[in-house]
């Protein structure tokens, strides 16, 4: 029977394509929906002729407890005439045997089949399933609290004088599995008067996931040749997932193609201008659509610093945002502005130690209150656009001065450690950046002294002439008229009025 393909992206000449993802083609009504608009439009459509009802079923979550693995709590239970039964309080804890690796038997068992002498009071089998990951890692902050304790978990004066944690920051898996069991056994042990609170954490944030930035080459169906992406309407095509590491702005590097299959040694291309262009669209990220990115490339091509603040520049934590490494080369650049200012083209060191300028402060306090306020909020991505306005002023003002770079590099230091601990060295800081104190904001260096007014003759903008904020207009005037750019722009021109809006702008009619 022939197959038909109903979801867009895979090829099914060479296996199944059954994705939860992409958009449905050669299904009648549903086509040009996503798979899970698909779904819905399904039931409404069922309901609508009466063959049924959409229903919601709900399901318990990492339902299993056991896990067919080594590392994990054993789960004090063993089975005598095969029936489970709990061990003995005095022999607890159950802890893990050593076993001569620690992958399944070769029959299929667990693990833990593969001690020896590992039977209870030597002659009961024990539970061979170990507990999942969450199951002591849902509790563990309460050991924080008493860590020495030899008597119980932790003391009840502990308890009460710690309390709940702050703050808990996770992913949105840990929604379903470590923050569910947390209060699982908070609430638990709440219930059994070994604690005084409800809720294991006062405040949550789960953080966004990371989206991959997929790649796409187009094969021309039936063939081994693989057209550009902006050619691709002249062909029949099938778009099939790349390997974004061996992709670069959208360029596929051929040759790294060529062998990362072997049905690919002998493929084809149609190129554009030379160049291979791929296709991209913004999925998870997974192996199966070869858009994870090796963190440890990043790294060894940018730094461990540009790879930590673009993290933070992708967006709002709480969000979920798109990885895209081409937007990488913007972090990189703006850490190499910040390495200049400390140096000459030649990387002579340069510090002077001369006293700031006003806009120097300025710039320096802006910044400073700016971090103080995104850290309290979470908000680390304005932060990094703040640092790279900063840096900028600073350079067009042409600013080397200790006083500034000094406060600048405590600032930034939470978010590009490694680069600022070098700089701080260098400015002759014998002790750890990460024991510096954060400077203190003063809003005197932020209060406007002078307003730059823009001069118009007759409507049109022509320059600007820096005055006083409280100026008065007798005052303005004088000044205005007495510019040589305005004394240019009336020459031979009869002043007709002169109109002043303080704190706005100055309007000459002639």
């Amino acid at each position: 029977m022939p197959i038909t393909q109903v979801v867009e992206g895979g090829d099914i000449t060479v296996e199944a394509y059954d994705a939860k993802e992409g958009k449905l083609i050669n299904s009648d009504f549903l086509n040009g929906l996503d798979v899970k608009e698909a779904m819905q439009k399904c039931i409404e459509e069922i309901e609508k002729r009466n063959l049924g009802k959409g229903k919601i079923n709900y399901r318990l979550r990492d339902a299993v407890f056991g896990r067919q693995r080594y590392w994990g709590e054993p789960i004090p239970v063993y089975y005598k005439n095969g029936m489970p039964y709990l061990v003995d309080k005095k022999d607890l804890p159950l802890e893990l045997p050593s076993v001569d690796k620690f992958l399944p038997t070769e029959t299929g068992e667990p693990p833990l089949a593969r001690a020896t002498d590992w039977k209870y009071e030597n002659q009961f089998e024990y539970e061979l399933t170990t507990m999942p990951g969450w199951a002591g890692s849902s509790w563990y902050f309460l050991r924080y609290m008493d860590p020495t304790n030899t008597n119980e978990f932790a003391s009840r004066e502990a308890l009460d004088y710690w309390n709940q944690v702050d703050l808990y920051i996770g992913g949105s898996e840990h929604a379903t599995g470590h923050l569910l069991y947390s209060r699982f056994w908070n609430k638990f042990l709440k219930d059994k008067g070994f604690l005084n609170f409800e809720e294991p954490f006062q405040k949550l944030i789960n953080q966004g996931m990371i989206q991959g930035r997929s790649n796409f080459v187009y094969r021309i169906n039936g063939t081994n040749k693989f057209v550009s992406y902006d050619l691709r309407k002249d062909y029949q095509t099938t778009a099939l997932h790349v390997d974004v590491n061996i992709v670069s702005n959208d360029v596929l590097d051929i040759e790294k193609f060529k062998v990362s299959l072997p049905e690919y040694h002998d493929a084809e291309f149609i190129l554009s201008d030379g160049k291979y262009l791929c296709g991209f669209e913004v999925e998870k990220m997974s192996k199966s659509k070869y858009n994870v990115v090796n963190p440890d490339d990043i790294i060894e091509r940018y730094g461990a610093d540009t790879l930590r603040m673009y993290e933070m520049f992708l967006g709002p934590l709480e969000q979920s945002k798109p990885w895209n490494t081409n937007g990488i080369e913007g972090v990189f650049k703006f850490l190499r502005k910040y390495w200049k200012l400390f140096h000459n083209d030649n990387f002579d060191f340069v510090v002077s130690d001369e006293t700031p300028t006003k806009e120097e402060y300025k710039s320096l306090h802006k910044i400073i209150k700016k971090v103080q306020d995104d850290v309290e909020k979470f908000s680390f991505n304005t932060s990094v656009s703040s640092f790279m306005i900063c840096v900028n002023e600073l350079m067009d003002l042409k600013c080397n001065k200790r006083e500034i770079l000094r406060e600048l590099t405590i600032t930034l230091s939470p978010y590009a450690p490694h680069i600022t601990e070098e700089c701080w060295k260098l400015l002759g800081e014998k002790e750890s950046i990460t024991y510096a104190t954060y400077p203190i904001f003063k809003e005197e260096y932020l209060v406007e002294s002078e307003f730059s007014y823009p001069i118009s003759f007759n409507g049109k903008t022509r320059t600007n002439i820096s005055m006083p904020v409280d100026i008065a207009e007798a005052d303005a005037k004088a000044i205005v008229l007495a510019n040589a750019d305005v004394q240019k722009q009336l020459e031979g021109k009869d002043l007709k009025k002169f109109i002043f809006v303080k704190g706005r702008i100055v309007n000459i009619v002639c």
